[in-house]
């Protein structure tokens, strides 16, 4: 398991954290550790790719296929009218 220090910690906030740990009947660490969790878990999540964008707002319309994710193809111009 990973560890780290945490330095120049206020005095003020470690005795906030004491009571908090205290209050769920948990060590400061403990504490800590589900402050960090509960952090982490709030990210949000990646955005769709492209094609799941448009297949999504496509979604109630009918579309006839499924739209592939472009990824790894190589970029081509468009051309008009050739």
């Amino acid at each position: 398991m990973a560890q780290f220090t945490v330095r120049n910690l206020e005095e003020d906030l470690k005795t906030r954290l004491k009571r908090r740990a205290a209050r769920h009947g948990a060590s400061m660490e403990e504490e800590v550790r589900q402050i960090l969790r509960n952090a982490v878990k709030d990210e949000t999540p990646p955005a769709a790719r492209l094609g799941s964008r448009i297949a999504a707002r496509f979604a109630k319309v009918g579309l006839a296929q499924p739209l592939p994710e472009l990824k790894g193809q190589p970029v081509r111009p468009v051309r008009f009218g050739e």
